[in-house]
Parts: structure tokens; C-alpha cells; sequence
């Protein structure tokens, strides 16, 4: 296969390589791996076999080893490299670099010097599930992986019971069972999607609340990568009855101001909501 012969500025190029499918690598990638001075990767054996199906020559140049074990030698003399006006061109083994996956001291280090940090995007496991679950997307909150231990997995999950977004965690096969039994036992019944084998011939979602899948997930395990989608909290309804008691009760004590402040913070509500209540129950009163 032909690549564009391009010419890369001396700097960092962090490179997203597929989650699963080989064919999922961009074009743009794939020049800059044809053309980069120097090429590392957190597993180089994976992105020798991805650079190999897609006909893209080495012609003599090493891939580097980088990883969360490399040692401060590695990046040293990747930051030399670059400071000597090569392009440097880092994969991590599925997906975009950095997201849940090494590069971070590699990429503050580049910039701090002063250094060309960029990246050709691609393929991320968490964005993909999000396309795919049928939970909202209009915000979400990236929680990588969750803790080993029950007692430090389910204390994270309750700092995170109130994020207005949808949750998303990566999780392995042999743990995720137990982790969604924390997160109903934490976040309640809440609707869920646990996405696996993305983009790869077994993939599968499988929709249900958290209940539900917990009981799925014993009767049916899972293998292969897993991203794990979480609805947000939702404020329970409130009935009008309710808001005038309360609203009632809170005007005997205080400013109309005050009492729809209080109100509103008391079922999560809008304050001007509140306030217009507020104000037509005190006008009826006078």
C-alpha cells in the first residue's frame, strides 16, 4: 500500500491505532507512522503486526518499548531525539493515547520543553460505547478503572454519585461482575450498558438496569475488553402538593427570596421555578 509521502515537523505525534478492528486505523496515521524518524508504542509487538497488515515499512527504524514500567531512561532519550529534530511517533496498544493508557509524562514532558505535541485521533473504546449504549450523551464523565478492593471501589463510586453525566468505566472480565453489584449496592437501580468486544467479531451491549445485569452477568459472564455505561442520577418527581407544603412551611420563616432558595435546594430544582411559586403563594396570603 501506497502512503503519502509527507515530511513531520520535529516534535511528539501521539497516534490512535484501532480498539479492535485493524481496518479502523485512519489514513493520517498511517502517513505518520510511514514517515516518523523514531516510533515507540506500549506494545511494540502489537503495532509491528498493525504497521505489517497495513503494508507500512520500517526500513531499519526501531519501535522503542514505552509503557508504564519503562524508566525515566526511555523518555530521556525520546525527548532527546525530538530535541535533536526528529519526529517522534507514540502508539499506545488499542486506542487513543493517554486514555487510560501510558503517554502523560511523556506528553508534559514534550510540551514543557517547549517541544510540537499533537496527535492523529482515532478510535476510543469509551466514545464508541457511548454511541452505542441508548443512554444520554449530552454529558458524560470518563472514570478509567475502578479500584480493586470492594471497600476503596465502592468509596469512588460515591464520589461520583452525583455527576450530572452519564458514568463511564473500563473494566476486565474477571472483576466486573462484582464492580456492577457495588454500583447498585452505591448508585441504586439505575439504567446501564455493558459494551464488549468492540468493533471485534463477538461484540455485544447488553442494555438493562444495573439489577439486571448484575443477575445477567451471573447467569451469563463476559470475556474481552469491557467499557461499562451508567445513567446519571435523576431527581425524583415531586408533586405540586409537595412543593406548596414545603413552600408553605418555609415562608413562615423566611423572605420569599430565602424560602424558594431553600426550597429549590431541597428537591434539586430551578430556583426561578421556585420563586414564581414563592411569590403567587405569598401575593394570595396578602
Amino acid at each position: 500500500m501506497n502512503h503519502k509521502n509527507i515530511r513531520l515537523q520535529p516534535g511528539l505525534y501521539f497516534v490512535a491505532t484501532p480498539i479492535g478492528t485493524a481496518r479502523d486505523i485512519t489514513l493520517r496515521a498511517l502517513d505518520i507512522f510511514a514517515a516518523a524518524d523514531l516510533i515507540a508504542a506500549e506494545d511494540t509487538r502489537s503495532l509491528r503486526k498493525l504497521l505489517e497488515i497495513h503494508g507500512v515499512p520500517l526500513n531499519g527504524r526501531q519501535v522503542v518499548a514505552y509503557h508504564d514500567h519503562s524508566g525515566e531512561g526511555i523518555r530521556n532519550r525520546l525527548m532527546e531525539a525530538i530535541a535533536q529534530g526528529k519526529s517522534v511517533a507514540y502508539a499506545s496498544e488499542a486506542g487513543m493515547p493517554l486514555i487510560a493508557d501510558p503517554g502523560y509524562d511523556l506528553s508534559r514532558a514534550a510540551a514543557e520543553a517547549g517541544h510540537l505535541v499533537t496527535a492523529a485521533p482515532g478510535a476510543t473504546a469509551a466514545v464508541t460505547a457511548l454511541t452505542l449504549a441508548g443512554l444520554p450523551t449530552d454529558a458524560f464523565f470518563f472514570a478509567g478503572f475502578l479500584p480493586n478492593a470492594t471497600g476503596a471501589r465502592r468509596k469512588r463510586l460515591e464520589e461520583l454519585r452525583e455527576i450530572p453525566g452519564t458514568l463511564a468505566f473500563y473494566e476486565s472480565p474477571k472483576r466486573v461482575t462484582a464492580s456492577v453489584k457495588d454500583m447498585l449496592a452505591v448508585l441504586g437501580d439505575r439504567p446501564a450498558a455493558l459494551c464488549r468486544e468492540l468493533t471485534k467479531k463477538f461484540e455485544e451491549i447488553r442494555r438493562l438496569p444495573l439489577s439486571e445485569l448484575a443477575q445477567s452477568l451471573d447467569d451469563k459472564p463476559v470475556k474481552g475488553e469491557i467499557v461499562l455505561l451508567i445513567d446519571r442520577a435523576r431527581a425524583p418527581e415531586v408533586s405540586a402538593a409537595d412543593l406548596e407544603s414545603d413552600l408553605r412551611a418555609a415562608l413562615k420563616d423566611n423572605s420569599v427570596k430565602d424560602a424558594a432558595d431553600v426550597v429549590a435546594k431541597l428537591h434539586g430544582l430551578p430556583r426561578r421555578k421556585i420563586y414564581q411559586m414563592a411569590l403567587d403563594m405569598a401575593k394570595a396570603e396578602d
